[in-house]
């Protein structure tokens, strides 16, 4: 005797019954907490080098940015900033260390495919759409930004 086979529908119904629920709140909360301590840590290293340093506030910015993507490739680099990320969720795709963190995680890929076609290739891949949709964004909200100065 053949075992009937379930339909579509049902087999769905029957996959989306014991489909484990997802922790909407707790994730939030875990990115909220993460980002939020990105963040900070990013001030204190910018208050690092206004404090120890010398430099102007509007000048710390520069060095406070290449000092959180130089701590982001090296702990991606080291395997623990993807370990985090699993366990801390959207918390640590705060722009400029989660950013660095794909660019880098898509260079440790595709080494041994080699230094051009490998790491140069497939790094940029992510970083091209990035690029052009913040300058298409750029752009038209400078556009908006000067029709409204013009007409206002």
């Amino acid at each position: 005797m053949a075992i009937p086979k379930p339909k579509k529908e049902q087999y769905q119904q029957l996959a989306k019954k014991h489909q484990p629920k997802p922790k909407v709140l707790k994730n939030c909360l875990k990115a909220f907490v993460v980002g939020g301590l990105i963040c900070c840590l990013g001030q204190l290293i910018q208050m690092m080098y206004i404090e120890w340093f010398g430099f102007k506030p509007e000048n710390a910015g520069d060095p406070t940015v290449a000092t959180l993507i130089f701590l982001s490739c090296l702990l991606t680099g080291l395997g623990v900033y993807d370990k985090f990320g699993q366990w801390a969720g959207a918390g640590t795709a705060v722009p400029v260390t989660g950013f660095a963190n794909s660019i880098a995680s898509a260079a440790i890929e595709h080494r041994s495919e080699g230094l051009v076609l490998g790491v140069g290739g497939n790094m940029f891949k992510l970083a091209g759409s990035v690029i052009v949709f913040g300058v298409v964004s750029a752009f038209v909200i400078g556009i908006i930004h000067t029709l409204i100065r013009m007409f206002v």
